[in-house]
């Protein structure tokens, strides 16, 4: 049976197509991809990510843990910060991409995908009975306890204050909302709640996710919803949060990231402190940055009429010489450029920028260049 978020029966009012998404019933859109898409790059959108799972590591010694575990360094974080970061096994390979925010000195707060709650709450356990001073660090599973949404957009901080309204104490980082810099965030009160509002996103504009206990979720999606409509605020789902992922060069788990696929392969190797000390993978992940590897993410744009790229399609180098080189890991119709654009795996000498390319597309070659990352990124 498919799980549900909390938000699921106001999908349902708002007349959402819902699908299965990673064992959740999801929406994967309300009116359309291209209009919830749109809103996002020109005003304003919000979505449900109750789905994503919350893990909190807390203790005298829960940043030495953490920075054992993860690839970036959790010791740059001060109270109010976060950061995106890896977690990778012996191999280098990636067992899941997440954000770690720094709560208070011993605090810690995970959010990880959806799909990998299970598999990453798992791995953390099984590295902390490992751990020297297990005794004083706790990892906890809160999944089930949060909900979660983001809203994103140009206009956002023109309406987010109106939605949540106050922090919630008197060591507050930021005096409202709006306030918020690029991953920072702070504790706000919501219905005699404590919420937590985060300058994060994943769509490529400004904006925040908001994650506060399963049941005021809902009243936090409805009051910011009605902030948000006179500034063009629309619900959005999936398949817009995939297409403006994609144009941004965010990779997603399962696609982009796997068991099998470093984060030096991946191109997001600026995650990856070397210099921190040991931590899970690094051996591998420093050869590869010294030696170089056999494979690496690269963006593509489709330069013919054709139908859009998908995952799987094969990756063929250009005539003279046409063999197989890689596959399509995302791809998709973009709405901001209306041309086929993807991301996929090829060989170090075909990922340089203005390199020809060949996509099998049912059968068909069609005819495509890599591109510098990213496709999109938002006026200044």
């Amino acid at each position: 049976m498919l799980k549900r978020t909390p938000l699921f029966e106001a999908h349902q009012r708002l007349g959402a197509r819902l699908v299965e998404f990673g064992g959740w019933e999801m929406p994967v859109h309300y009116t359309s991809i291209m209009d919830e898409h749109h809103a996002v790059r020109t005003a304003a959108g919000i979505f449900d990510i109750s789905h994503m799972g919350e893990v909190m590591v807390s203790g005298a010694e829960a940043s030495n843990f953490l920075n054992a575990q993860l690839t970036n360094n959790i010791g740059k974080l001060d109270l109010g910060q976060g950061q995106y970061t890896l977690m990778c096994n012996e191999r280098g390979g990636v067992i899941d991409d997440l954000y770690a925010y720094r709560i208070s000195s011993f605090d810690f707060l995970l959010v990880v995908n959806a799909s990998r709650i299970e598999e990453d709450v798992a791995w953390l356990q099984k590295r902390h009975d490992a751990f020297p001073e297990r005794g004083r660090v706790d990892v906890r599973n809160l999944s089930d306890i949060f909900g979660a949404v983001a809203v994103q957009g140009p206009r956002v901080r023109e309406f987010i204050d109106l939605a949540i309204p106050r922090p919630a104490g008197s060591e507050a980082i930021a005096a409202r909302a709006s306030s918020l810099r690029k991953n920072e965030f702070d504790l706000f009160g919501f219905a005699d709640e404590t919420i937590y509002v985060a300058c994060t996103g994943y769509t490529g504009e400004d904006g925040f996710e908001v994650i506060a206990p399963a049941a005021v979720i809902e009243a936090i999606w409805n009051q910011i919803m009605e902030a948000g409509q006179p500034y063009g605020l629309k619900p959005c789902g999936l398949g817009a949060r995939d297409t403006l992922r994609t144009e941004a060069c965010y990779p997603l788990y399962g696609h982009e990231l796997d068991e099998n696929t470093t984060p030096i392969e991946a191109g997001v190797g600026f995650f990856v402190a070397l210099d921190k000390g040991d931590f899970v993978g690094r051996s591998v992940l420093a050869e590869q940055k010294a030696k170089g590897v056999a494979k690496r993410a690269v963006a593509f744009k489709m330069t013919d009429k054709s139908a859009p790229p998908r995952p799987h399609y094969p990756i063929w180098s250009a005539a003279p010489d046409e063999r197989h080189i890689g596959e399509v890991v995302s791809g998709t119709s973009s709405p901001t450029l209306n041309l086929g654009i993807g991301l996929g795996y090829v060989p170090p000498e075909f990922a340089k920028p203005g390199t020809p390319i060949q996509i099998e597309i049912r059968g068909r070659r069609s005819p495509a260049v890599v591109v510098q990352k990213p496709f999109y990124k938002k006026p200044v």
